[in-house]
């Protein structure tokens, strides 16, 4: 049984399993305090906790240096095929715990720090998340990267070190504010600058037709800086490398086209070229056509396909000279997978090398282009869609824009040919778009160009999307679920947890997920029961503590933990939420006697800053909160926290102490979310529309096991044809008339009883979410929720079923599926050898 912890023993739990590595202790100390006495600081008296974290950032460091050496000599002696991931986003959130326990060091790093006195949990707060990335898509890349290390794959990230990640979220009065994250202020332990593999990004200029061949010339030059960042496997050694460009610019930027009194101005103008990595947009599931935008998109990629022709070329050990000049075997020996379309440049760039570089035929480069290539889409929505200016191409990327056109013309030849006479057609599947504004767009240019197009979701949103590609090649579709990591979502941020079930079932489950379905031989077992619903409840207990010292808001740690936290999008529909809020208020007051089971809610999320109604719904959900909490009818039966700047970071305390995972979006509108599988396997039931992984949830772990409620894809889109009157709703559901008027009214804004009229406006006139049309079953649902609550055993069952059905849901399931059917590939679970290993 897992130990409760007490007030004698605040020491961090440590799981998965017992003593490992613990006889590293004395070298833990001793490199511990190296690091601190030469690399840091001279006298550990005026060492600062910043100055301990460093130190046992370094030592663990050092573990994984050999190990990375290794690996990547282990990958040039086989010279296997390589996968390259190419994404605009990598949400990694901390790497120091994450790295302990893939190596087997989290028992050795505890014991050591305590015996030097330190505290290591208060150790590991100190690192700054590296927030890279906006939501899903860049904490799925964080994820397939550790599991592409974890399955023995010669794997490769590549993207942006943006100076400023996701910005902080800070509420002030109820509003969200924006800070810059300057996450790169005290350095950064994990990351190796290499200098040496600069490669210069070229932009604007023009193009050259000669009898040589097309020449892209009088470019202005931005240099991409690497810096590399080790990426461990869990427990078998391999270390792989996820690269991130900075821009540079070059040393005569601007100077000659300067005077010798311009020489300030033309130092001072480089800022323009090294503004390309300065900053992540902020944007999730929206896009946002700015040339600096386009600019990022193409220095990712072009430095990126640099690289890896120059790894392919000298990919012998111990060779610097070329040893493959014939670049027909390119598909044979790498793999690139794009990430969305962010990375669509990827395409034409390779064309352009090919064709104007390497001098091959258009069909030769193009066949090596297709089988190269492969796509992943992780959106339904149209306002996702990149569709980019012809004039802005033409101006940034004029050679690529020639390319896009030539791609374009041979794409429609084809589809003519598929599809006689059907001109409509042909203009849907245009990669340019016709309008006031000739557009190119991107998903088009990918779907055309790939060997495989993946899906992260049903095929009935598949089709809504790309009916018309899938009919001229439905072979180039395919389905791959998303997955998580279990070494973060469990082991590492639910240790407790992770080791109840490794009592029962032993613990391979962390490579193997699908072994959690054994916990159904448990599901009866009183002690097993007992065992789960202890560790939820001191997970509670912890997190309740820290909301008391970081909110100032006592809570009730026997009270149900609602919790949505996820980007705010009215896709999202939080409203929902706020509505089913506003009922249980006005519920108790109406019968303060009766037995209410109690609830904490907790939203949580950023609001993209240009996003006026996302911001809004942050202002409703804060405002209710200060009434709701301030009510002394209400008392602790019921509270509204809003969780202040989401990030990896907090999403590891606040999901493992959830009860109730909320994923309400609008069905047919989420393609697949991974948030909900993290509250799933961390011992959270989920109340969720047929949307996205919820419908897979619903199959592995029995749709009776989740609380599903509401209109399906097909529902919604009869409601489409009908016509949606939100008003028909609100005459006909008491309950919510008296909460929209309640907004309305200016219950929860009564200084300024219309601040909210814009949000009531929308919802009753222009909803595109329908969020009244599920109203009433969400009510419903709600009130199974809290019924089921009452009985902590049969609760606590179901929450066995669910995590019993996660299986499906691991990462390694998705890569390893993405090896075998698109990359060609076969993981290898072997372990090599350690540094001090003999080979």
């Amino acid at each position: 049984m897992a130990k409760p912890l007490t007030d004698q023993d605040k020491r961090k739990q440590i799981s998965v399993r017992g003593l490992a590595g613990v006889e590293n202790v004395s070298d833990l100390k001793t490199n511990f305090n190296r690091h601190l006495h030469f690399t840091l600081v001279k006298d550990r008296n005026v060492a600062t906790k910043r100055d301990y974290y460093f130190a046992l950032a370094n030592t663990v460091r050092d573990y994984l240096v050999g190990r990375w050496i290794r690996t990547q000599q282990h990958y040039y002696e086989k010279d296997p095929k390589r996968v390259y991931y190419l994404s605009l986003e990598f949400y990694m959130g901390r790497t120091l715990q994450n790295t302990m326990v893939n190596l087997a060091l989290e028992n050795a790093c505890d014991e050591a720090t305590y015996q030097l006195g330190l505290d290591m949990e208060e150790l590991q707060d100190i690192e700054e998340d590296a927030g890279l990335g906006n939501g899903g898509l860049g904490r799925l890349a964080a994820c397939f990267l550790d599991s592409m290390a974890s399955l023995g794959l010669a794997a490769y990230g590549y993207g942006i070190r943006y100076e400023f990640g996701i910005f902080n979220q800070k509420i002030v009065e109820g509003w969200q504010v924006e800070e810059a994250d300057d996450w790169l202020r005290y350095g950064n332990p994990w990351e190796k600058a290499r200098p040496e593999y600069m490669r210069p990004v070229h932009y604007y200029g023009r193009v050259e037709h000669t009898d040589e061949g097309v020449k892209w010339v009088d470019t202005q030059v931005v240099l991409a800086l690497p810096y590399d960042t080790p990426v461990p496997g869990y427990r078998n050694n391999i270390v792989n490398t996820m690269r991130l460009w900075s821009a540079k610019a070059p040393c005569d930027f601007n100077l000659k086209d300067f005077n010798v009194g311009g020489y300030i101005q033309a130092v001072l103008d480089r800022n323009l070229a090294e503004n390309i990595s300065r900053v992540l947009y902020p944007n999730d599931n929206f896009f946002e056509g700015k040339e600096l935008r386009l600019k990022q998109e193409y220095f990712v990629v072009a430095a990126t396909l640099q690289d890896i022709i120059r790894r392919f070329k000298a990919s012998k050990f111990g060779s610097t000279e070329f040893v493959r000049l014939d670049l027909s075997t390119l598909p044979d020996k790498v793999a690139i997978q794009l990430n969305d379309t962010h990375p669509a440049l990827a395409i034409p760039e390779l064309m352009r090398i090919l064709v104007d570089v390497e001098k091959l035929t258009w069909e030769k480069a193009w066949d090596i282009v297709v089988r190269t290539c492969a796509y992943t889409n992780h959106t339904v929505l149209p306002e996702a869609l990149e569709r980019w200016p012809v004039d802005l191409f033409q101006n940034l990327l004029p050679r690529h824009l020639e390319l896009i056109y030539e791609i374009n013309r041979r794409h429609m030849e084809r589809i003519g040919k598929l599809f006689p006479g059907d001109l409509d057609r042909l203009r849907r599947m245009s990669l340019i778009e016709e309008g006031d504004v000739k557009k190119i767009n991107m998903a088009h240019l990918h779907v055309c160009s790939v060997t495989k197009t993946c899906w992260s979701s049903s095929v009935a949103l598949l089709l809504l999307r790309f009916k018309d590609f899938y009919e001229a090649d439905p072979d180039k579709f395919q389905n791959k679920t998303n997955g998580i990591t279990p070494r973060r979502w469990l082991v590492m941020c639910n240790p407790g947890l992770a080791e109840v079930i490794a009592e029962r079932i032993g613990e391979d489950y962390i490579r193997d997920l699908d072994q959690l379905k054994n916990l159904l031989d448990f599901v009866d077992d009183d002690a097993f029961i007992r065992d789960v619903a202890k560790v939820k409840q001191e997970n509670k207990m912890k997190f309740s503590a820290h909301l008391e010292e970081h909110y100032k808001v006592k809570i009730n740690p026997d009270s149900m933990f609602d919790v949505q936290v996820k980007r705010i999008h009215e896709y999202k529909r939080q409203l929902l939420n706020c509505l089913h809020i506003i009922t249980l208020y006005n519920r108790i007051k109406k019968e303060p006697t009766k037995s209410w089971t109690p609830r904490t809610v907790m939203i949580g999320g950023k609001a993209a800053p240009g996003y006026h109604t996302a911001k809004m719904i942050i202002k409703l959900i804060t405002s209710i909160g200060d009434i709701v909490n301030n009510d002394p009818v209400v008392g602790d039966r019921l509270k509204v926290i809003y969780l202040e700047n989401y990030r990896v970071t907090l999403a590891e305390k606040v999901i493992p102490a959830s009860d109730l995972s909320e994923q309400i979006s609008t069905a047919g509108t989420e393609a697949s979310g991974t948030g909900n599988m993290k509250f799933m396997l961390n011992g959270a039931l989920t109340i969720g529309t047929m949307d996205g992984a919820n419908v897979e949830m619903a199959e592995e772990a029995g749709e009776e096991n989740l609380f599903i409620f509401g209109m399906r894809v097909p529902d919604v889109k009869a409601m489409d044809e009908k016509g949606y009157d939100a008003e028909s709703y609100y005459n006909r559901i008491p309950e919510l008339k008296q909460a929209m008027d309640q907004i309305s009214g200016g219950l929860f804004s009564p200084s300024q009883p219309d601040l909210f009229t814009d949000i009531v406006n929308m919802l009753m006139h222009h909803d595109r979410f329908k969020v009244f049309a599920d109203y009433e079953a969400y009510i419903t649902c709600q009130d199974k929720v809290s019924a089921l609550y009452k009985n902590p055993k049969e609760w606590t069952k179901m929450v066995i079923h669910n995590i019993a059905g996660c299986g499906k849901f691991s990462s390694d399931r998705t890569i390893t599926q993405y090896a075998r059917e698109i990359w060609g590939m076969e993981p290898n679970l072997e372990k090599i050898p350690a540094p001090d290993d003999p080979r």
